[in-house]
C-alpha cells in the first residue's frame, strides 16, 4: 500500500476535477556504464573554497551508489577526505597526477587532465 505523502504533492495547489491523478515525475537514475566508456575530466579547483585546493572529477555516468564508491575508493587511495555528490567527486588536495593514474588502472581509459 502506498502511503499518502503529502511531500509528494507540494506544488499542486487544488483541483475541482473528481477524476485527477497527481502524477508523480520518477526520476530514473542512469544505470552506470561501462567504466571504459566513462569520459572523467579531472581538474584542480579552489573558488569558493577558502583557498583549499581541491580534485574535481566530473562527468561520471551512473547511480549515486556507483559514485560514492568510486569516490571512496579514491579517497582510501589518495590518504584524504572527500565528498561524492551530484556527479562529482570532491578529494582534498592536489592529486590529479595520482588520480589520473588511479582511473586509467581501474579501466576508466578516457579519463583526461583539464586545466
Amino acid at each position: 500500500m502506498k502511503k499518502n505523502d503529502w511531500k509528494d504533492r507540494l506544488n499542486i495547489v487544488y483541483s475541482t476535477n473528481p477524476d485527477f491523478n497527481y502524477e508523480e515525475d520518477n526520476d530514473e537514475e542512469k544505470a552506470t556504464i561501462d567504466p571504459a566508456k566513462q569520459n572523467l575530466r579531472v581538474s584542480i579547483d579552489k573558488k569558493n573554497r577558502g583557498g583549499k585546493v581541491v580534485t574535481l572529477i566530473t562527468g561520471f555516468i551512473g547511480t549515486e551508489e556507483d559514485l560514492k564508491e568510486l569516490g571512496k575508493f579514491l579517497k582510501t587511495k589518495c590518504g584524504v577526505g572527500g565528498a561524492a555528490k551530484d556527479g562529482e567527486i570532491i578529494i582534498q588536495g592536489d592529486f590529479k597526477l595520482k588520480i589520473i593514474e588511479l582511473l586509467k588502472k581501474e579501466g576508466y581509459t578516457k579519463t583526461k587532465p583539464v586545466g
